[in-house]
């Protein structure tokens, strides 16, 4: 029974590689493909013809390539963790070095499948883990980038989690799911508001309460207070880290999407329960 579960949680782990993979390809180019949007609808209220309308560029076209040279990376370029080490890290054409962030984002993303299909068995339940999982990972990085949480994202993260809920996947009643994603997304657009009011700035944006929906929507309204406490620990940390090292943006601001992913699947790990236990509460 240990060498099944050991097997599966492998197997998992090198589909999370893969998967991985293509995550740098979301995190990448989603952000893109909303601003070509954007370009397009203001060209078209404009009536103007939108730039590069006769380019494809999704998240399937153009191949991935090397963004100084322009060498396409072939399929055996693209072999998760090991293409990169063969490499050393650069382009194979140019020489130019490849973000240390690629082989992360494809590491972490299989660390993650494994521990879910090692928690919770080779079950449909374990695969529902396993995506949020991804989601969340694409969502921290994207958001880091350019402040955006796209609903492409955050919408059917937030409908999986009803969804499980509604199937009985877990012990969370579908109503404490429900109005899990209704207390996540009132608490921090009250707070927005507030914020608002009182100092004339947007202190966060909306995509923000459309990811703490998506957590209510997992984990219920019971989780929303562990989950917004650690995602504000881990903030503080962060920004305190950055203020000293001296690379806040302009502005000073971080963005948060980050931080609430990270608490997300830190509950997801340990348990909100467990959540407030480290933080001594």
């Amino acid at each position: 029974m240990l060498i099944s579960s050991v097997a599966d949680a492998v197997m998992a782990g090198v589909l999370g590689l893969l998967v991985g993979s293509f995550l740098n390809v979301v995190i990448y180019r989603l952000p893109k493909m909303m601003e070509r949007q954007w370009a397009a609808e203001c060209a078209e209220l404009s009536g103007k013809a939108p730039e590069d309308e006769d380019k494809p560029f999704n998240l399937l076209v153009p191949r991935s390539h090397c963004q100084k040279c322009g060498h396409a990376i072939r399929w055996y370029e693209n072999i998760p963790l090991l293409s990169y080490c063969v490499l050393r890290g650069k382009c194979s054409a140019c020489k130019a070095p490849f973000s240390l962030r690629y082989p992360a984002v494809e590491l972490v993303t299989g660390l993650l499948f494994g521990w879910c299909v090692w928690h919770a068995g080779a079950t449909p339940l374990a695969l529902a883990w396993c995506g949020f999982s991804a989601v969340l990972v694409a969502l921290t990085l994207i958001d880091w980038d350019t402040t955006l949480l796209p609903d492409d994202l955050t919408l059917p993260l937030l409908w999986a989690g009803l969804i499980v809920a509604a199937l009985r996947w877990t012990p969370l009643p579908l109503a404490d799911a429900l109005w899990g994603a209704v207390a996540g997304y009132m608490s921090l657009w009250l707070v927005y508001q507030a914020f608002k009011l009182l100092t004339g700035k947007e202190g966060m944006g909306y995509g923000d309460f459309k990811l703490f929906a998506a957590l209510g929507a997992w984990f219920g309204w019971q989780a929303l207070v562990p989950i917004i406490l650690m995602a504000s620990v881990i903030g503080a940390i962060v920004g305190i880290g950055m203020k000293f090292a001296s690379r806040l943006r302009e502005g000073g601001y971080v963005p948060f999407g980050p931080f609430l992913a990270l608490g997300g699947l830190t509950a997801m790990i340990f348990g909100p329960g467990s959540i407030l236990r480290v933080l001594g509460l």
